[in-house]
């Protein structure tokens, strides 16, 4: 029999590893009592992709977009998180877009025709809701003077404080997790705008899972929110709940595509 593969590559800032380490091992000892076989440790090694599209996948967290975008993802939806986060709901997130302070331009109409950073096309927080949030703005289904692709959260930050772009679309808990955690990311940036709210980010586990592992992986979750010897690496998380879910849960994520899209701003640019 192979292995199973977990991965929590989503919100895994290196301050936050050891929580991540702390509750999969919890998570892990609870599906072994019940006769599932578990990885002892988290796939690091590899993107987060490539562990969505891995058939042996136990338990992973996946962006909502490529979830309902992409039809060779064959994924089944375990929960959805609730972030003890401020502007989160629950079961919901938003993201925020940053600009520098110093800039100080008044709403987003005044970053007409300036740069933005996206994390990747493929992504709910940093292009998805960022999209929708211009769209209304767009004219000819063009805003900003270029788009730049910077691969991750952190480097769009970073490309707005280091002036290679003005304004990004960050998650609010990658952006919670900065602060805390590396606030001097963020030093001299600030908040712009909040985008729309959309679902927060799945547990997600294999398509081909049996059903019965996915209710052992349902009750296995919420033992570890009620658990208070992991209210520390819970806290390190923002993890405040874990409530069941399915992907008809997303269905607001693809509507905001479809939104943008028939107001004639297909893609951020």
């Amino acid at each position: 029999m192979s292995t199973p593969v977990a991965s929590l590559g989503m919100y895994d800032h290196p301050a936050q590893h050891a929580a991540n380490d702390r509750l999969w091992s919890a998570l892990a000892h609870r599906l072994v009592a019940r006769g599932i076989a578990a990885p002892r440790q988290l796939d690091r090694a590899r993107s987060v992709e490539a562990i969505w599209r891995d058939p042996r996948l136990l338990l992973a967290q996946a962006c909502g977009y490529p979830l309902v975008t992409d039809p060779r993802l064959a994924l089944r939806v375990v929960g959805i998180p609730v972030y003890d986060v401020p502007d989160c709901g629950i079961g919901t997130h938003l993201s925020y877009l940053i600009g520098r302070r110093e800039d100080a331009p008044a709403g987003l109409a005044a970053y007409r025709a300036r740069r933005a950073a996206i994390n990747a096309r493929t992504s709910n927080s940093g292009h998805n809701l960022f999209r929708a949030a211009i769209a209304p703005l767009a004219r000819d289904g063009r805003f900003f003077a270029g788009v730049v692709e910077t691969g991750s959260h952190r480097a769009s930050v970073a490309a707005v404080r280091d002036r290679i772009a003005d304004i990004a679309a960050i998650d609010a808990v990658s952006y919670a997790a900065l602060c805390r955690f590396e606030p001097a990311a963020v030093d001299g940036l600030r908040i712009v705008a909040r985008t729309a709210a959309s679902p927060a980010l799945p547990f997600v586990t294999a398509r081909s899972t049996p059903i019965e592992t996915v209710a052992a992986l349902r009750i296995a979750l919420a033992d570890m929110i009620g658990d208070p010897a992991l209210a520390r690496a819970r806290d390190a998380l923002f993890l405040k709940d874990v409530l069941p879910a399915g992907v008809e849960r997303f269905a607001a994520v693809r509507t905001l595509e479809d939104d943008a899209i028939a107001a004639g701003y297909p893609v951020l640019q």
